[in-house]
């Protein structure tokens, strides 16, 4: 992808599913790549499963004080951010009538307020610099109702507004676009569904499987290239058809 080489980017969720897959990509396109996530086995292995990536930080993205810490130290390690792929998440699922205070706060301070603190903490630095890029992963539950994710689905609605609308207030020098994969193959979705249910949810989709998360990684990997500079604004699924 042209424009990608040197760039100096922060993958939220950096070291699992689609996360370790975009950061993976990045680093091959030539890209400078701060991973953060909280699985401390996720950390410690992670210059092992990613070859090249800079650094993996432990991060709580719903802790603000915490993210303002690892931006700190992406300043260290990188000298500034020109990319953000604010990606990481959480789902818990339960039917609405039995979903807890307590669930439904955390996904929310992480899939949403998580989202905010990081794109905070990047677009301020690109502000002061010469610009950059912010991508959110979103989600196909953003845009259709999905049963027994009421607070997932909430919280990606709420994502893709929020990017559209930082669309707008950082043009011209700040590119801003949510992705909002479909059923895509990662350790969470294959910790919540059995194989009888992942089979049923291909037999839905159009081009009949999950996606992998590298085919996910190729639109951020797209979106954060020059290839894309006219691209603002948008929230673009990739679902293998699914919402169509």
């Amino acid at each position: 992808m042209r424009g990608l080489g040197g760039k100096r980017i922060v993958v939220t969720g950096g070291t699992s599913g689609i996360g370790e897959a975009t950061s993976r990509r990045l680093i091959a396109e030539g890209a400078r790549v701060v991973a953060l996530a909280v699985g401390e086995r996720e950390i410690e292995t992670a210059h092992e499963r990613i070859a090249g990536l800079e650094a993996a930080l432990i991060c709580d993205v719903a802790d603000e004080t915490q993210v303002a810490r690892a931006f700190e130290r992406v300043d260290d390690l990188l000298g500034g951010v020109d990319v953000l792929v604010a990606n990481a998440g959480i789902s818990i699922r339960a039917p609405f009538l039995e979903i807890r205070a307590d669930d439904w706060r955390r996904v929310l301070d992480v899939n949403l307020t998580g989202v905010f603190h990081c794109a905070q903490q990047a677009a301020r630095r690109m502000d002061a610099a010469d610009g950059g890029v912010i991508l959110m992963t979103a989600s196909t539950n953003g845009l259709t109702g999905h049963p027994f994710y009421a607070g997932y689905n909430a919280a990606k609605a709420g994502v893709i507004l929020f990017a559209r609308t930082l669309a707008l207030e950082l043009a011209p020098k700040i590119r801003v676009n949510a992705v909002c994969p479909g059923y895509v193959l990662t350790p969470m979705q294959e910790a919540e569904y059995t194989p009888e249910m992942l089979a049923a949810v291909d037999a839905d989709i159009p081009l009949g499987r999950h996606a992998r998360p590298d085919e996910i990684a190729s639109l951020f990997a797209f979106l954060a290239s020059d290839e894309s500079s006219y691209v603002t604004g948008a929230a673009i699924s990739i679902d293998g058809g699914e919402t169509a």
